[in-house]
């Protein structure tokens, strides 16, 4: 993991609330909160191709329909052990299950829209646990505003029928009362009101005992009492009594639901987990769009190239993009120049676009830009003057200098920023250059910022090591923030203040009392030049090399199109050749089962309806093998021939007979019992047969291979066409195991499923009937048949 200095070092927490902002739920911001950079390569490639899949699905929708998600992971855990969830959590639940059954039709309408690949999503969309059933129950039981409904129970509904009659009632003497002659002298209001769950009309002070009663309440000044009248007690009474009855009655639906939930609380998990991923991934779709970030590509080189690279927090108007490109032959940069310039910018740039980009997310930079994950990232920036441990400046950077250098590989990423300020200038350049030694001679990838001019030569002396510098307009005083790769930076304090009306001849002293290591000015003027000249001829020989690459990309196009052309032909012909085969195969067995059929009626039912099932089931078993397939088989069975042992059960492939080996009589022959006989074979004739893992039972004269057949098949996700051939083969099984009932789950969605599967039911002639799931069986989502 990325050690959490460098991660609060270069901010990155601030870009990750920026992400924050365009998630949809609070499941994705939690999420959010918790991403941090991986160090796996595999997994940073997966999450940084979920998160195209994602912007890939923002460009072609607008928009993916998130809403109605809760976090109801808290609710599914009160109801794991035995809790009972109030009913807006319930309502909660119910909303986020019908969210996912709106994003997985959202992502299977996307699946048919063959413009765009989402494989990822498909994935997440498969992960997804279908729970209709229990939104139904919920549904059923809770409206929208988390209120408990009359139809949750016929006993609910009775009670509050009564209950609304005894309010009724209750009103009904109560405003009598306050129409009465005297009502308007002794009433402070003519209203009735409720206190302690009682109904009560507001009586003055001084007429309290004219209504007689119970006093529930009295107003701030005491004028006014709100009393139950005598003639109303019972009838209170009564209404009091229906409201615990009712409120018995939700609680016991509510616990009813909560149960409901307890069964399929790890499915819950599960769902909002993934919900959660599927927010986190669009709202880094929808950051890289607002923010006009692309997908890096990425390497475990250690190489580094950003076009026009911005800096994350910085305003895309204001920020100076960069070209930066280190880690293959340069492995150091260093980067010198005046203050302000921007080199602390860069510096910041490169460690959070790696960050960024191990986290999933964009970075801000044009198409093509690569990175590499590293291991670690180490950081050292800015001013951290610690006065809690009394270190200055220079001390506090070099605290952190000595954890980096007992950190950090091959495999390192290492930042430092200002290296050896803070202390006399000269010492403060030679121990930089000592640090630099040692952090690019371990092979670790640097980046280093200095203002110590010692540095300028430090890249033209040694091999893997670049300059750079931050251009500086002499014409407007100020720095441009452009990055300028193998140029080291200049001091322009002499031209500066020529330009700001320093005399001359002060200047002219004062550049007198500089001294110059002539040999190293020499030194690095050849070496530009030297460089100079080497980059135009690479670009002369790459200019030459592209003319040649791009005829012969042509001439290649135009052969592999030949190519696909004549192999795209063969297939198909090849294709159609294996269905005639196929289906010539399938005629021959379905006239055999048609004769097996007549025969049975005309024996008067000596073929039983099993022999019939097996039989087509061998036919299918034959249908003829692809060339591969057959290839691969007889390879296998030579390979396995080789390593026979007394004992093997074996097929004798010209008899098509089993047996067992007896007696090995030479180096390629075997005895073999076949039955009552043996015989003889050659190696080359015998097929090993893997012994059963359980004992074959007969039940008058049908094996019995329940071990191997399920009690539901799973139809969900299928097509048509193969969920109804899955379904036929299913019935043939369970048949062949004498099961009595089975479950065929084809799941909600639009019927048409449903629909093929029962019309197929109803046609079969061993199906006895067949019904929808109970709730606790799966509701509409399954089908139960019943075997005859």
């Amino acid at each position: 993991m990325i050690a959490e200095r460098a991660l609060k070092t270069l901010e990155y927490d601030k870009v990750r609330q920026q992400v924050a902002t365009y998630c949809t739920s609070s499941i994705g911001k939690s999420a959010i909160e918790e991403l941090v950079p991986q160090t796996d390569f595999d997994k940073v490639v997966q999450l940084l191709e979920e998160m195209d899949e994602g912007l890939a699905i923002l460009r072609v929708k607008g928009n993916v329909p998130m809403g109605g998600i809760f976090d109801v992971r808290p609710s599914a855990r009160r109801a794991q052990i035995g809790g009972m969830l109030a009913a807006i959590e319930l309502m909660e639940i119910s909303s986020t299950i019908r969210a996912s059954r709106i994003l997985r039709n959202f992502i299977e309408d996307l699946e048919a829209d063959e413009t765009i690949d989402i494989p990822h999503f498909t994935m997440k969309k498969e992960a997804m646990p279908v729970l209709t059933g229990l939104q139904h129950e919920i549904n059923h039981c809770i409206d929208d505003n988390g209120m408990v409904v009359d139809s949750a129970s016929q006993t609910l509904r009775s009670i509050r029928q009564s209950l609304r009659a005894e309010e009724g009632k209750v009103r009904s003497k109560l405003e009598s009362l306050i129409r009465g002659s005297n009502a308007a002298k002794m009433l402070s209001d003519t209203l009735v009101t409720i206190r302690n769950d009682r109904f009560v009309i507001p009586v003055k002070q001084e007429y309290r005992h004219h209504y007689g009663g119970i006093v529930h309440d009295q107003s701030s000044s005491g004028q006014t009492l709100f009393i139950e009248p005598d003639s109303v007690v019972q009838a209170n009474n009564e209404i009091h009594r229906l409201k615990m009855k009712e409120q018995a009655e939700i609680e016991r639906i509510l616990l009813a639901l909560s149960a409901m939930v307890q069964e399929v609380a790890s499915d819950l998990f599960n769902l909002v987990k993934v919900l959660g991923d599927i927010d986190v991934i669009l709202a880094k779709g929808k950051y890289g769009q607002a923010n006009k970030c692309t997908m890096p590509k990425m390497n475990q080189d250690g190489y580094i190239r950003l076009a026009r690279a911005r800096h994350p927090l910085l305003p895309m108007e204001s920020a100076v993009p960069n070209d930066i490109e280190f880690g293959k032959e340069i492995t150091a940069v260093v980067i010198t120049g005046p203050n302000t310039g921007g080199k602390t910018v860069t510096l910041k740039t490169v460690g959070l676009c790696t960050l960024m980009a191990q986290a999933g997310l964009p970075v801000p930079a044009l198409d093509g830009s690569k990175l590499a994950v590293f291991k670690q990232l180490f950081a050292d920036i800015g001013d951290e003057q610690s006065i809690e441990q009394s270190l200055s400046t220079f001390s506090s950077h070099m605290v952190n200098i000595v954890d980096i250098l007992q950190k950090f590989d091959h495999e390192s990423l290492v930042l430092f920023d200002e290296l050896g300020a803070g202390t006399d200038p000269q010492e403060g350049a030679a121990l930089a250059i000592s640090i630099l030694d040692e952090v690019h001679g371990r092979g670790a990838r640097v980046m280093a910022t200095t203002h110590y001019p010692e540095l300028k030569a430090y890249g033209y002396n040694r091999p893997g090591v670049a300059n750079a510098s931050v251009e500086f307009d002499i014409e407007t005083l100020s720095p441009t923030y452009r990055l300028l790769i193998g140029v080291p930076g200049r001091s322009n304090a002499f031209e500066i203040s020529s330009r700001l009306g320093l005399p001359e001849s002060i200047i002219g002293r004062a550049k007198s009392f500089t001294g110059t290591d002539r040999h190293e000015v020499e030194s690095m003027i050849a070496s530009l030049e030297e460089t100079r000249r080497q980059s135009e001829e690479d670009a002369e020989r790459s200019h030459v090399l592209l003319l040649e690459s791009e005829s012969l990309r042509k001439e290649l196009q135009e052969k592999l199109q030949a190519y696909e052309e004549r192999k795209e032909a063969l297939d198909k012909k090849a294709k159609d050749k294996a269905r005639k085969i196929v289906d010539e195969a399938k005629r021959e067995a379905e006239a055999i089962i048609a004769e097996l059929r007549e025969m049975r009626k005309n024996a008067d039912q000596v073929v039983k309806e099993h022999e019939l099932i097996e039989a087509r089931k061998r036919l299918e078993e034959a249908t003829p093998l692809d060339n591969n397939k057959v290839l691969k088989k007889a390879a296998q069975v030579k390979a396995r021939a080789q390593n026979l042992v007394v004992g093997d059960e074996v097929k004798v492939l010209s008899y098509g007979q089993r047996g067992t080996l007896l007696e090995k009589v030479s180096t390629s022959e075997w005895i073999v019992q076949m039955g009552i006989l043996k015989m003889k074979i050659s190696d080359s004739d015998l097929e090993y047969i893997k012994p059963e893992k359980e004992p074959v039972v007969r039940t008058a004269g049908v094996k019995n291979r329940s071990s191997h057949v399920k009690l539901e098949l799973d139809l969900r996700g299928e097509r048509y066409e193969d969920a109804i051939l899955r379904t036929e083969k299913y019935i043939d099984d369970a048949l062949l195991a004498n099961y009595g009932r089975v479950s065929i789950i084809h799941g909600v969605g639009t019927g048409a499923l449903r629909q093929g599967i029962q019309s197929y039911l109803k046609k079969h002639k061993r199906v006895k009937s067949f019904r929808f799931g109970e709730a606790g069986e799966g509701g509409l989502g399954v089908t139960v048949v019943e075997l005859k």
